[in-house]
């Protein structure tokens, strides 16, 4: 019920911006104007107004955007070429060798709906600010909250880029702002505008962003200044903010980690920000069509046909012991796990699934094995080769979209970054090495005596697997440039990506990234 809550909202928006975009004949009698006096009355007509600004993150979960290049380019993910399946122009190869140029179309994907999600919160600002009304306070501070949001991932990926906060006065050609002066931008909005925003959790506010998104933001921003500014010493900051979520007590791990990847996820108590993705109402998550194999139709009854395309790297999948609560078991498709490995069977859980190929010579084998290695990366990958993406929770007779919801912010992450926090000021600190272990206790994983960079990094990558972070976080490791599988070693201003090639043509103030 919260989530149909949300989408109604959401849909309002929607149409709203539809409305106050619309053309119209200024000779006729107007039906579809939206103004302070026909609108903006209530809190439920201003949140209703807000769901156009929200409807952007629901890229997220889609393939071929910001969270496609960000997964693609890390050591977790990969998309292989299939022989004629999955080549689309060699793009997610060089994606995953770092070998990404600015006529990228994914990036140019990424770029343009972070600047659609940044263009209206502009637009909803503009439109409150011109309210003059005190009531309006509050949701322009969420909206510029959830603009801060947009810009940290363009700041992540891009790092010098545009920074616009007006809207119908905006300038067509805005300037390439430093990395560092976008950094301290951020920062700014955040430390203005996060103390007005609710501390309440609870229906009303969940799918949007409240005081403790705004902490999390802060964290993540602080956790990387020396990546987006050069400048250390914020590791102080950055637990203080982890501190304002862990002391309000509204958050908590869930005893099952798997809790927060159910279909219905909504009740998580680890849900801090979330996408509420819905099947047929708020659509856009399609994990299993661009996971599982085209038979694995069969395993789950699913209405629609998989594409048979992103897979893990078996070093990663190696990385977790298998002990490991999180890593799923092998063959066992009634054991959740983050992977999906092994044989495959029908739905019935008995009858093995048998791929053929495509052609009467392929070389896969008669049983569909998903194997954690790779034979190659291209042109002629097996079709079974990789394990898959299994840690949203798929249900049978599901659609080609999930109705789990996304955590873009989680509890257990704000415990990991504490703990690195604490760690960067003393390697020692007794408190870091608890939080950590508290982590790894619920997957069932045994005490780490001393934290080192590469455990913690290693860590966080079993934890928040396929949550968008890993990117970010093995550049803050300085472990993004080292080679792996299929990938050779990389030059660091591959560290961000380029300016896309259709941006530049468009604007002549953009500057290129240098190394491109």
């Amino acid at each position: 019920m919260k989530k149909l809550h949300i989408f109604r909202y959401l849909f309002l928006g929607v149409l709203v911006l539809a409305l106050t975009q619309s053309c119209t004949d200024l000779e006729e009698e107007l039906f579809d104007t939206v103004t302070g006096d026909n609108f903006f009355k209530t809190d439920e007509e201003f949140i209703a107004a807000l769901g156009a600004a929200y409807t952007s993150l629901y890229a997220i979960g889609n393939h071929n955007t910001y969270m496609s290049s960000n997964e693609v380019a890390s050591d977790e993910i990969m998309i292989p070429q299939r022989g004629q399946d999955w080549f689309d122009g060699g793009v997610w190869l060089r994606q995953h060798r770092h070998e990404y140029n600015e006529e990228e179309g994914q990036l140019n994907n990424s770029w343009n709906t972070l600047y659609g999600g940044v263009n209206n919160c502009n637009r909803l600002i503009a439109q409150f600010e011109g309210l003059a009304n005190p009531d309006t306070d509050p949701f322009i501070a969420e909206l510029k909250v959830l603009r801060a949001y947009f810009y940290w991932q363009l700041l992540d990926m891009f790092g010098n880029i545009p920074v616009v906060t007006s809207f119908a006065d905006a300038d067509p050609n805005p300037s390439t702002v430093d990395r560092a002066q976008v950094y301290d931008f951020i920062v700014g909005e955040l430390t203005t505008e996060v103390p007005k925003l609710t501390k309440a959790k609870d229906g009303t506010t969940y799918g949007r962003v409240n005081y403790y998104v705004g902490q999390m933001l802060l964290a993540k921003l602080y956790l990387n200044a020396g990546v987006y500014s050069g400048r250390t010493g914020e590791w102080a900051n950055a637990a203080a903010a982890c501190d304002e979520i862990i002391n309000s007590g509204l958050y908590s791990l869930e005893a099952d980690y798997f809790a927060n990847f159910n279909a219905d996820n909504s009740g998580s108590s680890e849900n801090i920000f979330a996408v509420p993705y819905d099947e047929v109402f708020a659509t856009g998550f399609n994990l299993p069509m661009m996971t599982l194999h085209y038979l694995s139709q069969d395993t789950w009854n699913f209405t629609a046909q998989p594409w048979n395309g992103y897979c893990s790297l078996s070093e990663f999948y190696n990385s977790y012991d298998d002990t490991d609560l999180r890593k799923g078991e092998w063959g066992n498709q009634k054991i959740r796990g983050n992977f999906i490995a092994g044989p495959q069977y029908a739905a019935d859980g008995v009858t093995q699934l048998i791929d053929n190929g495509a052609e009467a010579n392929d070389p896969d084998g008669q049983g569909l094995v998903f194997t954690p290695e790779l034979n190659e990366h291209f042109p002629n990958a097996l079709r079974q080769a990789g394990v898959r993406v299994g840690k949203f929770e798929f249900y049978n007779g599901g659609r080609d979209n999930l109705n789990n919801d996304f955590p873009i912010f989680r509890y257990s992450d704000v415990l990991l970054m504490k703990a690195e926090a604490l760690w960067h000021q003393n390697a020692g600190d007794a408190t870091a090495l608890a939080l950590v272990n508290q982590v790894r206790a619920r997957a069932g994983q045994p005490d780490f005596t001393e934290l080192t960079a590469d455990n913690l990094l290693a860590e966080r990558g079993r934890e928040m697997f396929y949550e968008n972070h890993r990117r970010t976080d093995l550049i803050r490791f300085d472990a993004y440039n080292d080679a792996w599988e299929f990938k050779p070693a990389s030059d660091p201003s591959k560290n961000i990506f380029p300016i896309p090639r259709a941006q530049l043509d468009a604007n002549p103030n953009l500057r290129q990234n240098p190394g491109y």
